[in-house]
């Protein structure tokens, strides 16, 4: 299945809470976080083509560009699946993650999710109806690498139209 992932600067690896400015960017394969969970995304035959990020900041102030280059990349690269996190317990990541997530299952033929922790309680009311919201813990908490392993549950019923039904608990 051939994959996306869209990172924050953090799990990027391209600066911390101090570059909230970094432009949208783009690179081949998966970077920073991802190798967190690269075995679960194997065993879902997911082929990671390129990993895209931005700061926060940078994403809200320039919003109709970032969505409007990522939902290009997403048609041009004929991504199958965005997966948009780890967001932790990051506000402004998992917001933004669910804005990208809602504009390419609106506006492409791809399936996205997002995965945040309960803690962005605001953004999961908003977002939960619109987007495939996975669950996970905030940052230091305990679950993590079954949070992955769920996350790709979530994409293989996701990418082949299952039931839903059999991954209710691992999404909100």
């Amino acid at each position: 299945m051939r994959t996306l992932l869209f990172f924050d600067q953090t799990q990027a690896g391209a600066g911390g809470k101090e570059r909230p400015n970094v432009e949208l960017a783009v690179e081949k394969g998966g970077i920073g976080s991802y190798h967190m969970f690269e075995s679960n995304l194997k065993d879902v035959n997911a082929s990671v083509l390129a990993t895209m990020y931005c700061g926060n900041q940078y994403f809200f102030d320039n919003q109709d560009e970032v969505v409007r280059k990522v939902v290009g990349l997403v048609n041009k690269l004929k991504a199958e699946m965005v997966i948009c996190g780890p967001c932790f317990n990051y506000k402004d990541y998992a917001h933004m993650s669910a804005i990208l997530a809602n504009a390419i299952e609106t506006q492409t033929d791809a399936k996205a999710i997002v995965m945040c922790s309960v803690e962005n309680d605001t953004v999961i009311q908003e977002f939960k109806d619109l987007v495939t919201m996975v669950k996970m813990p905030k940052k230091g908490g305990t679950g993590l690498r079954d949070s992955f392993a769920n996350m790709a549950k979530v994409i293989d019923v996701k990418t082949n139209n299952g039931n839903m039904e059999l991954i209710k608990d691992y999404i909100y």
